[in-house]
């Protein structure tokens, strides 16, 4: 008892609690809405894994503080400046689109909404797997071209951006019409939700990895580049030899059979949320 005492006369004797008003209750309000859609918005965005990798590297910070690693805390005090400049940089793209869709939209008050669907984090079920091995296997008979890019953890809202929205149901029939020659949707990418097409005719980042072949096209690098920057998987058939393509992690496996195409959609359908690798990509891969 004589120990609680000394404690508490040592560090709780002259403690005292600021008193909260009206205005900053608002202000915390205030604070709590700005922070919560800033999440949002940077969970929307390839942004999200940058600031995994952020928080990654504070703690540690915070573990050499308490190991007094006076080395590592030099380089940390010392390389501050320059890491928010580059931060910057690096979210340029996404704080510019920010600024651009405040400006543009209406503010609206949705402390506890958003704008997701509930079922925008589903993973695709058993007869999406077979509408996509028989859109695929069609469209290579008829050697027409397609990039179909399934979204998994990363929100491929960025990307969604660029085309037009279809929202429909996963069909075969759909698909193969989408990338038939000469119609309005067929030039670009189709973006996969869940069980539902979200948009068609989307932009995606080429890839400028030097060791690709050569002889790979447009459609094969856009592949390669959004599944560089996400952890989509890229389906793509191709227009000259009909062979179908699949892009994980930034690798390209060609040339597969409709069995081993199933195989890898099961495999990503049952993927955990912390993203493990697909082990039957992995195995005996090929280099582009």
């Amino acid at each position: 008892m004589a120990k609680v005492r000394d404690f508490v006369d040592r560090y709780l004797t002259g403690v005292s609690f600021p008193s909260i008003g009206i205005l900053d209750i608002i202000e915390i309000g205030i604070l709590t809405f700005l922070i919560y859609h800033l999440i949002l918005w940077i969970r929307d965005t390839r942004a999200w894994n940058l600031c995994k990798g952020l928080v990654m590297l504070f703690g540690f910070f915070v573990l050499s503080y308490i190991l007094q690693w006076n080395v590592i805390l030099w380089l940390f005090t010392n390389t501050m400046g320059v890491g928010i400049t580059a931060l910057l940089v690096i979210f340029q793209p996404e704080l510019r689109r920010a600024l651009e869709q405040l400006g543009r939209q209406n503010i609206k008050v949705q402390l506890f909404a958003t704008e997701e669907s509930e079922d925008s984090n589903e993973r695709y079920t058993t007869k999406t797997i077979q509408e996509l091995v028989r859109a695929c296997s069609e469209l290579g008979k008829a050697k027409t071209g397609a990039l179909i890019v399934i979204e998994m953890n990363t929100a491929l809202g960025e990307f969604e951006r660029t085309g037009i929205v279809v929202d429909a149901v996963v069909t075969s029939q759909l698909l193969i019409n989408i990338f038939e020659h000469n119609t309005p949707l067929h030039d670009g990418a189709v973006l996969i939700r869940g069980n539902r097409i979200s948009s068609a005719t989307c932009y995606l980042p080429l890839s400028d990895n030097m060791q690709l072949n050569k002889a790979l096209g447009t459609r094969h690098r856009a592949g390669i580049g959004v599944s560089e920057v996400t952890d989509s998987i890229t389906l793509i058939v191709s227009e000259e030899t009909g062979g179908i393509s699949v892009a994980i992690n930034g690798k390209l496996r060609q040339n597969i059979d409709v069995d081993l195409l199933r195989e890898i959609l099961i495999e990503g359908q049952n993927r955990t949320v912390e993203m493990k690798k697909i082990k039957l990509f992995r195995k005996g891969r090929k280099k582009a």
